[in-house]
């Protein structure tokens, strides 16, 4: 039975600004994971950085950290410690060639000697419980075979399982057969992730791991906002929530920003997943991925809204 609910990180799209919105407007997941941040070599928190982690107050979080190094953690646990967040979550599944290329994110996959020597070097000098969120390998996904008697050697609050390889990225199945493996064996709580993106799915998966315990949802709920709530028995995004949610994030992005422009940029980002709650929204999606105005982009907001039809659902339900 799924217990907890976690909102998973996605870099450019649930940033500050969407958190804040989301929230307000729908809610439901049990923690919202902030996108990861990279340790400077001075060990300075950028302004950037300050302000996504600081910008959201009341809403349960949990920061991420994008390290290979042992000391980059320990004095991220530390800075987090002292602006209030109660856990750490290290980033070890971000597919990304400009990061794994630093050996960060899934490349430090790659290395599982030296991934070893970087939890026995980090974890005794934690002062906040530590979580990962991994993929399964880097080529294969009988690599965690080797993967997991490390993770199990320390104290890991919830390793959470993106069932893909690093080389798969977003793409193919997920390997649900390796994760039953690792989710039968693992002596740390465990998380799934990948590819829950209506009810029909998280209750089938539900079914099929009974001893899963949380999964975490990251592109499902950004397409389908009210997914959260509805998991909890709540009710389907209606046409005028939606729409009240797109004018105020597209406001509160206009704020940040200071520039209309770079908010129109941002709601196309948004609309990338979003569209897929539409029916019949292959014409407007063309007009939607090239407009080349901020008075063109909500014209067609406005013409995606009151023209299409929302989907059905696996479960036949109107989302």
């Amino acid at each position: 039975m799924i217990e907890r609910y976690d909102f998973a990180p996605l870099d450019g799209i649930t940033r500050g600004v969407y958190r804040r919105v989301w929230q307000r407007r729908f809610g439901g997941a049990d923690r919202l994971f902030i996108p990861f941040f990279s340790p400077t070599d001075q060990h300075v928190l950028t302004e950037r950085d300050r302000r996504e982690l600081l910008g959201s107050p009341g809403i349960p979080q949990v920061p991420q950290v994008m390290t290979c190094r042992a000391e980059d953690l320990v004095w991220a646990a530390e800075l987090l410690r002292d602006l209030g967040f109660t856990e750490v979550n290290l980033n070890l599944g971000c597919p990304s060639g400009t990061v794994t290329a630093k050996g960060k994110g899934a490349g430090f996959l790659a290395e599982p000697e030296a991934l070893d020597r970087f939890f026995d070097a980090a974890c005794g000098r934690l002062c906040l419980p530590l979580s990962v969120k991994t993929r399964l390998g880097v080529q294969s996904p009988e690599e965690f075979a080797r993967l997991l008697p490390i993770f199990d050697r320390y104290p890991i609050t919830c390793l959470t399982i993106h069932a893909r390889v690093k080389t798969e990225k977003y793409r193919g199945n997920v390997h649900l057969e390796e994760f039953a493996q690792a989710l039968a064996q693992s002596r740390n709580p465990v998380c799934y992730n990948g590819d829950l993106r209506t009810v029909g799915e998280t209750e089938a998966f539900a079914a099929r791991f009974p001893a899963a315990r949380a999964v975490m949802i990251g592109r499902g709920a950004v397409a389908d906002p009210a997914l959260f709530r509805k998991l909890r028995g709540g009710q389907p995004a209606t046409r005028k929530e939606l729409r009240d949610f797109l004018q105020e994030l597209y406001a509160e992005y206009q704020r940040f920003y200071g520039q209309v422009g770079t908010a129109a940029q941002r709601m196309r980002e948004v609309w990338f997943y979003l569209i897929h709650l539409f029916d019949d929204a292959d014409r407007l999606n063309k007009k939607l991925r090239r407009f080349r105005s901020p008075g063109e982009y909500e014209a067609i907001e406005d013409a995606i809204l009151r023209e299409l039809p929302l989907r059905q659902d696996c479960q036949g339900e109107l989302v």
